[in-house]
C-alpha cells in the first residue's frame, strides 16, 4: 500500500522510515517554504501541493485553503482533461484522429476549415484563435456555451491548418462540441462518467457540478488575464470567481478541482489502468504529435520543459492554467507534481508555483 504523509501544519517531523533514498532526499520543508511564506505575506490568498514519487505521496494545503481537498479554478488544466474524455469516443471507435471536422458538425466549412482534422484541433495547429474576437462581449452579457461554439465555427482562421502551431482554446471547445454532438451528452456531464468518475476524481467537476460557489477557492484576479477581465472591476459580473464562469464549464478553461485530483489524473497516464482510456491511448495523449519544427504537444497535453522544469527528463508531460496553476508528471523518474494556487500566472514573476515546482523536480528527479 502506498504510503501517504498528509499534513496541515508545519512540517516539524521525522518521516516514517523506511522511505527510498529518493524520498529521504525530497527535504519537504524546503520544497514547500516557498508557498508557505507566499501565503503568510498574502502573496498567494491559498494554495494546495501534491507530490508523488514511485510509492511516496505528500500533499498540504495553504493560507485560506483549509483542506487538502480544497477546490482550485484550474484553468488551461482543463484541456487535457476535456481530450481525455473526446479520446474515449476515440476508444469506442466513434472517431479518428484523422477525421475531419466536418464530418461531425457540417457546417464548419470555408476558409480552410473543411480540412482540418481532429488531430488538429488538439495539438494547437488548426489556424483556430485562442480566443473569439467577441468574447469580452459575449462573457459581458452571460452568453452560453453554444454561442461560444458558433462562434468557433465561423471565426476566421489565422493561417493554413496544420502550417503552424499556436494556442487554442477555441480548438480544444470544438473537440468537446463533436464529442457532445456524438454522445446526445451534455459535454460535462459525459466528462464526469468517462473521467471523474472511475478515476474517483471526486473533489473534481467541469462547472460547479454539485459544488457551491463558497466552496471554491477565490482567485485573485487582479492582474488576472485579459480574457478573464484584467482585474478590471467592470468585468466582475463575468471574470474567474463570477458565478456565470464558474457555471459555465468552459471545457478549455472551467474545470474545477484540488490537487490530488489532479495527481490522480495524471498517474492514470503514468501507470494507465484502463479506468479512463485503454493504456494504448493513454500513451497516444502523451505522444508529440505535431510536424519537425513545430512545438511538440501531445493531445491536450504540453510536452517538456514548458510546463515543468529544467531538472525533468524529455519525457515529462503536463499543463499550466492562467489562474496560478501547474502540473507535470515525468515518466522517467516515476514523479508527479501537482501546484494550484489563486494567484495569476502573469501576477508574478518568478511566480510561487514555478519556484516550487523547480524545487520539486530537483528533489523527485535528483537520479
Amino acid at each position: 500500500m502506498k504510503r501517504r504523509i498528509f499534513l496541515q501544519t508545519s512540517l516539524g517531523l521525522t518521516l516514517a522510515a523506511p522511505l527510498s533514498a529518493a524520498v529521504e532526499r525530497l527535504q519537504l520543508d524546503g520544497i514547500t517554504d516557498v508557498l508557505s511564506k507566499a501565503a503568510s505575506s498574502g502573496q498567494v490568498r491559498a494554495a494546495a501541493l501534491y507530490i508523488r514519487k514511485g510509492d511516496f505521496s505528500f500533499s498540504k494545503s495553504f493560507g485560506a485553503a483549509k483542506s487538502l481537498d480544497a477546490i482550485f479554478l484550474l484553468a488551461s488544466i482543463s484541456k487535457p482533461i476535456s481530450t481525455t474524455a473526446v479520446m474515449n469516443l476515440f476508444d469506442q471507435e466513434k472517431l479518428a484522429l484523422d477525421d475531419k471536422v466536418k464530418k461531425f458538425i457540417p457546417e464548419f466549412t470555408g476558409d480552410g476549415r473543411q480540412s482540418i482534422t481532429m488531430r488538429q484541433l488538439l495539438t494547437h495547429v488548426s489556424g483556430l484563435p485562442d480566443q473569439l474576437p467577441q468574447n469580452a462581449m459575449l462573457r459581458g452579457r452571460h452568453a452560453k456555451l453554444a454561442e461560444f461554439v458558433a462562434g468557433a465555427i465561423r471565426t476566421p482562421l489565422l493561417f493554413a491548418p496544420g502550417s503552424r502551431y499556436s494556442y487554442s482554446s477555441m480548438a480544444v471547445l470544438l473537440a468537446t462540441e463533436v464529442a457532445q454532438r456524438i454522445t446526445g451528452t451534455p459535454f460535462p456531464t459525459f466528462l464526469g462518467e468517462t473521467v471523474f468518475k472511475p478515476l474517483k476524481m471526486n473533489h473534481s467537476a467541469l462547472g460547479m457540478g454539485a459544488f457551491k460557489l463558497e466552496a471554491l477557492q477565490q482567485c485573485q484576479v487582479e492582474s488576472a488575464a485579459t480574457e478573464s477581465g484584467a482585474g478590471d472591476p467592470k468585468t466582475k459580473t463575468w471574470d474567474w470567481n463570477s458565478l456565470y464562469w464558474r457555471k459555465l464549464g468552459a471545457p478549455w478553461g472551467g474545470a474545477h478541482g484540488s490537487a490530488a485530483d489532479v495527481g490522480r489524473f495524471l498517474n492514470e497516464f503514468l501507470h494507465p489502468s484502463g479506468k479512463a482510456l485503454k493504456p494504448a491511448t493513454a500513451r497516444l495523449m502523451i505522444t508529440n504529435h505535431n510536424s519537425p519544427g513545430l512545438r511538440p504537444r501531445g493531445l491536450g497535453f504540453d510536452l517538456g520543459g514548458g510546463t515543468s522544469s529544467a531538472l525533468c527528463s524529455e519525457k515529462v508531460f503536463g499543463h499550466t492554467g492562467s489562474t496560478g496553476t501547474l502540473c507535470w508528471a515525468d515518466p522517467v523518474h516515476d514523479s508527479i507534481c501537482v501546484v494550484l494556487t489563486t494567484l495569476p500566472g502573469r501576477a508574478a514573476s518568478p511566480h510561487p508555483r514555478n519556484q516550487t515546482s523547480d524545487r520539486i523536480a530537483k528533489a523527485v528527479n535528483a537520479n
